[in-house]
């Protein structure tokens, strides 16, 4: 009895904490007006909507350069073009395209090595909004003590507000709270890790 009650706690704690995921979820969009920053950094996936808003940021001046993380790499600089609907000049001159990452954390080391490469100190951050708070996890992660200031953009075929309604909806939702705490869960394991005098974790310290 005591091991059933167990695991009807834990049940309804994650009930509850998908709830207020979804609700995080749907509260992000519309995307509140950022600040300029040193970069713009957009992960891609299945949607185009994403690669259009952080080209308009872009060109509204919002940051030097723009950088669209996981490329699929078979597709050219004039394909991806043509996706984001780029004034050409500031395409070809401000635009970086990363063809490495595969996930999430490929997006965040892709984006690492880019920002520490330019000196950026600050970025804007375009995802899906459902895909936002895993993405800030990870790109946290690895830039620290870099700004991130998060952009994100409404995913079309996921109703935010009324998710349980649709199955698709529903595991797309589902999942991704998931994905998300098990990033929480492996960054509260490291950060128990012995500490340099600075305070970092030892296998962050080199």
């Amino acid at each position: 009895m005591k091991s059933l009650a167990a695991l009807l706690i834990l049940l309804m704690v994650w009930a509850v904490g998908l709830l207020a995921f979804s609700s995080r979820v749907d509260q992000s969009t519309p995307a509140r007006e950022p600040p300029v920053a040193d970069g713009v950094v957009v992960l891609t996936g299945a949607s185009n909507i994403r690669l259009e808003a952080a080209t308009k940021l872009l060109e509204a001046g919002k940051g030097k350069r723009l950088l669209i993380s996981g490329v699929n790499r078979e597709a050219t600089r004039d394909d991806v073009q043509g996706v984001t609907k780029a004034v050409k000049p500031i395409y070809d001159c401000c635009v970086d395209l990363g063809f490495a990452a595969a996930n999430t954390v490929g997006n965040a080391k892709e984006t690492e090595e880019w920002a520490k490469a330019k000196g950026y100190k600050s970025l804007i951050v375009v995802t899906a909004d459902y895909h936002m708070p895993r993405a800030m996890l990870e790109l946290r992660a690895t830039l620290p003590d870099t700004k991130l200031y998060p952009y994100p953009v409404v995913t079309e075929s996921l109703n935010a507000h009324r998710w349980w309604n649709k199955g698709s909806s529903t595991r797309r939702m589902t999942v991704e709270y998931c994905k998300y705490l098990a990033i929480l869960g492996r960054e509260a394991f490291l950060g128990l890790g012995p500490k340099d005098k600075a305070g970092v974790p030892a296998e962050k310290a080199s």
